[in-house]
């Protein structure tokens, strides 16, 4: 599966060769990333080279502290990234938004309640995953809708956890 990573606008092609390798823009590179404790803290090998990065989940990206430098940063696989240019690119301020879980993990808390009225970036789902937990935030206004998990489900990429109407 080949992945769209785009850092600070602009656009990279990833595609995983094995546990050790990927090809970045048709390039090899030898990688290895690794989370170090359970802190938003990464070690990062690039061909050889060493590098710490902070990665924080953003409202529409990841947030990427990089050797001093911010980056804000989106990875799609290629239907992801097709399926949201068909449809605009943003979430539709009317009808119904299903929430997915952007990654496998196990669910925290859910602090909303069916036919709770919420506002954009308030937290919907906190969702564990590789050791972090994520606060998955509404992209807009609205009504929560039938919430599909419960708290200490295990869920998978793409799984549908709520809508908001």
């Amino acid at each position: 599966m080949k992945y769209i990573v785009t850092v600070n606008e602009r656009e990279y092609t990833v595609e995983i060769v094995d546990e050790r390798r990927a090809l970045l823009d048709g390039r090899v590179v030898e990688v290895d990333f690794e989370p170090v404790g359970g802190q938003p803290l990464y070690s990062l090998l690039a061909d050889g080279k060493s590098f710490e990065a902070y990665v924080y989940p953003g409202e529409e990206a990841l947030q990427v502290l990089l050797m001093g430098q911010l980056y804000q940063v989106t990875v799609e696989d290629e239907r992801e990234k097709r399926l949201r240019a068909a449809a605009g690119g943003r979430v539709a301020e009317s009808g119904e938004y299903h929430l997915k879980a952007p990654m496998p993990g196990l669910v925290v808390a859910i602090p909303v309640q069916d036919g709770q009225a919420v506002e954009k970036g308030q937290a919907l789902v906190i969702l564990e995953s590789m050791k972090m937990q994520n606060e998955l935030k509404a992209p807009r206004a609205g009504v929560v809708g039938r919430i599909r998990v419960r708290e200490r489900d295990s869920v998978e990429q793409r799984q549908t956890l709520l809508s908001v109407q």
